[in-house]
């Protein structure tokens, strides 16, 4: 297999992986408006951009965590 086709298979799995946690979260229960969802998301890299980044990424890193541990 060529090395484009390789690379292409990753990142479309990490996608549908991403997609997964989307569902798994909940937020198409919630919404299914992508531009809430897409606003959620812009909202959460601002957060991680700013001077609170690295608590934020500690806490949202730990409570994924124990949600992906006790599913």
């Amino acid at each position: 297999m060529r090395n484009w086709q390789v690379e292409r298979r990753k990142r479309t799995r990490q996608l549908i992986e991403l997609g997964g946690l989307v569902v798994k979260a909940g937020l198409l229960n919630l919404t299914s408006d992508r531009a809430t969802i897409f606003g959620a998301l812009l909202w959460v890299a601002e957060k991680l951009q700013s001077d609170q980044g690295e608590r934020a990424r500690a806490l949202w890193a730990a409570k994924g965590k124990y949600a992906l541990e006790n599913d």
